[in-house]
């Protein structure tokens, strides 16, 4: 009984900008997100989405807005959360569709965000799930020493075409992360680097018997 629809209003916008700071255990005022961004943004090209209960109240929301590299058009999504209770249960799937169809009203073919690639259940819903693309490699992105992201981008208009030509990095894991151990995070890491410097596209995770397997679409030599 869960409705996604577009956030309207203060009231709205400004749940949003609490849930989004309570899921994420943001303190500093800095993070947070301004109701009259979100108001901005909802007027010119951008994605402003919630996900109501069957009260009415707010358990999901995302945000992203239109954006060009090298002329061409795509929709970049900085931020999806999902309240603590209902995260596993498909929510953040059906946020994600929603922004896709606002990201091609506008004319995009595709959608871009950032991850963790380090936690294994992000790289599952954006590679597995979604069938999502790794194309870049971002050291520290958000400059805290601790921010290490991959950009993904996610077709569109149907599902991309996959080279047969692939390479892989193996490399220990949790139930949680990939490399826990600092000295293989930081192997894990330079072996990542290395691969999207030689223009390879990280397609998918798997994560069994204590290992991960980073697997990479090679580029064309």
């Amino acid at each position: 009984m869960i409705v996604v629809r577009g956030l309207e209003g203060l009231g709205e916008w400004s749940a949003a900008s609490a849930l989004y700071r309570r899921v994420f255990a943001y303190e500093q005022p800095e993070f947070g997100i301004s109701p009259r961004l979100l108001a901005a943004l909802g007027e010119n090209a951008g994605s402003v989405l919630g996900a109501f209960g069957e009260s009415g109240e707010l358990v999901g929301f995302c945000y992203g807005f239109s954006a060009v590299e090298a002329g061409e058009l795509y929709h970049y999504s900085q931020a999806a959360v999902v309240a603590p209770g209902l995260q596993g249960a498909g929510l953040g799937r059906r946020l994600k569709q929603a922004q896709a169809d606002v990201a091609r009203s506008t004319g995009a073919r595709t959608m871009r965000w950032t991850f963790d690639p380090y936690a294994l259940r992000n790289a599952h819903f954006n590679f597995t799930v979604l069938g999502a693309t790794g194309i870049r490699f971002l050291p520290d992105y958000y400059d805290d020493g601790d921010s290490d992201r991959v950009l993904v981008s996610w077709d569109l208009t149907g599902q991309p075409a996959r080279s047969s030509e692939t390479a892989a990095v193996h490399i220990e894991a949790d139930a949680r992360f990939a490399a826990p151990d600092p000295a293989e995070r930081a192997r894990l890491r330079d072996d990542l680097i290395k691969r999207f410097d030689a223009g390879d596209r990280l397609i998918r995770v798997e994560h069994h018997d204590g290992r991960a397997v980073y697997t990479f679409e090679r580029a064309a030599r």
